[in-house]
């Protein structure tokens, strides 16, 4: 693996999951005030976390690829991708709800 521990790819997994996620969150709430650039903005930033947190993934898989040491499964790992994967959901979803809100608020 590179110079970056097993532990702190899964601590990236979660903390850029996670911070993907709330901005997300944000964007739809943003966007349910009719905050459409500020919403737009949000996914932007979401977007950029899940860039980093799918280039840590993207290790992980290499190393097992490589079948380096410690790239076992195990619950911390299945815990980021999780965060990961809920991440990319909550950002889709986001998407189409901002598009509904402009519907509703260009009515």
């Amino acid at each position: 693996m590179t110079d970056v521990s097993l532990e702190d790819i899964i601590t990236e997994l979660v903390v850029n999951g996670g911070n993907a996620k709330s901005k997300a969150i944000q964007a739809i709430r943003s966007a349910k005030t009719g905050a459409f650039e500020v919403a737009e903005q949000k996914i932007r930033e979401a977007n950029e976390s899940l860039q980093k947190a799918h280039q840590f993934q993207t290790e992980l898989i290499q190393a097992e690829a490589r079948e380096e040491k410690g790239t076992t499964v195990s619950l911390i790992m299945v815990h980021g991708q999780d965060h990961l994967m809920n991440a990319m959901t909550t950002r889709d979803l986001a998407i189409e709800l901002i598009e509904v809100y402009k519907l509703i608020h260009h009515k």
